[in-house]
């Protein structure tokens, strides 16, 4: 179920070097990419999408939608995927109420996580909603409020966070919890081992894109 006034930012900023440093989101899987499979299951999910991604937007082009780079140079982490996306946000749809972030390496998150999160976020009145699964907390797969202003000069450079948890911590926060019967659906593709025993998944069990 789309959640209105919600966007969405898939973050694809990372280096992919225990893939051989290769643009990991545009790393086949399934008859399709790895970025092009997020998008299916995140554009449904929300009223706009972005890609969080740095070097040339134009190996994108092909995707029709915004890319944004990170706010700070260096290859800092996915917070700042997500300060990109907040700023985006602020920007372009000042009226939106979250941002919801994924990674472009986990082929087969959930399709309602969105709903679920943000239901949960707005119930208890938090800050961030966090997936979880199996017992651990998937910092990347959150929902953000509108709310948070902080900046990448206040977060990455005064304050010089680094680790997702760490920056979750200092908002109020909750999580909500997946099943992982038959398979963990936040499992993800971080080497050649694990992409080929996704695309093992796909043809076996003919997993949704």
């Amino acid at each position: 179920m789309m959640v209105p006034d919600t966007v969405g930012v898939i973050l694809a900023g990372g280096q992919g070097r225990r893939m051989g440093g290769v643009d990991k989101a545009l790393v086949p899987l399934g008859g399709t990419t790895l970025i092009e499979r997020a998008i299916a299951r995140a554009s449904v999910q929300v009223s706009d999408l972005i890609i969080n991604a740095n070097g040339d937007p134009k190996r994108f082009a092909h995707l029709k939608l915004p890319v944004v780079a990170d706010p700070v140079a260096g290859f800092v982490g996915p917070i700042a995927g997500i300060l990109a996306g907040l700023g985006w946000m602020r920007a372009n749809r000042p009226k939106a109420r979250w941002l919801a972030s994924f990674s472009c390496d986990t082929p087969f998150f959930p399709i309602d996580m969105v709903e679920r999160l943000v239901a949960k976020a707005s119930s208890e009145k938090a800050k961030v909603a966090v997936a979880a699964s199996g017992g651990q907390h998937h910092h990347i797969f959150a929902v953000w409020s509108a709310d948070i202003s902080a900046t990448p000069e206040d977060v990455l450079v005064r304050d010089g966070f680094r680790k997702m948890e760490t920056w979750i911590a200092s908002f109020s926060n909750v999580h909500v919890s997946f099943d992982t019967d038959p398979f963990d659906p936040f499992t993800n593709v971080n080497t050649p081992e694990e992409l080929a025993r996704a695309e093992a998944y796909i043809v076996e069990q003919g997993a949704m894109g």
